[in-house]
């Protein structure tokens, strides 16, 4: 019984060192790679995922760019509609090569398959995808997307939104609340929601 504790506070020690000598970064991801297109997902504040998006679009990693926008209204407008004016006045020469993804639902799991049916529309049909999200959110975006999508290589694309999220995330309030909603949410994606059907 005495080991079994020690083991266990071991393990809490490592962890905790962990979480402080590598602070979040283990939940960012970012290392795009080359590819046939770029999907920039849905958010709260998704003008830094949409900008890192059309960044690589510009830089050459892909030829067209998916933006998701939730159907929820606000104002009379949908967010569908307001992303496709914003890219209309924002992508500039590369505005025929983003398109708006409209998607349902309130967590990336459903956004992976609505994602899906819009990538499916692209001529040609892309075999390789970069996911843009915020930088907190990419390792968990990256294993959803890969584990629902199988058919496509995916690799991940950090965006910065230096209010949400930073590191050390222990020196600023917003920061800590994200880091700690994100860990539960990668925790809850690996232990439960990734095994279901």
């Amino acid at each position: 019984m005495k080991a079994a504790i020690a083991v266990a506070v071991v393990i809490v020690l490592l962890v905790g060192a962990f979480l402080f000598l590598n602070p979040g970064g283990y939940l960012v991801v970012n290392s795009p790679e080359k590819s046939d297109a770029i999907v920039v997902l849905a958010g709260d504040a998704a003008d830094a995922r949409y900008w890192r998006g059309l960044e690589l679009l510009r830089a050459g990693y892909a030829q067209h760019v998916l933006v998701d926008a939730t159907m929820g209204i606000t104002y009379g407008h949908s967010y569908a509609d307001l992303a496709a004016e914003f890219v209309a006045r924002t992508a500039g020469q590369e505005a025929s090569q983003v398109s708006v993804c409209p998607v349902a639902g309130d967590s990336t799991k459903d956004e992976a398959q609505q994602v899906n049916s819009c990538l499916q529309r692209l001529e040609p049909p892309p075999r390789s995808v970069i996911v843009a999200t915020d930088d907190y959110h990419t390792r968990r975006a990256l294993s959803i997307f890969r584990k629902e999508l199988p058919q496509y290589r995916w690799t991940a694309a950090a965006a910065h939104n230096t209010f949400f999220f930073g590191q050390p995330w222990w020196k600023n309030r917003e920061w800590a609340k994200t880091f700690l909603m994100e860990w539960q949410k990668l925790l809850w994606w690996e232990l439960i929601d990734r095994w279901r059907k």
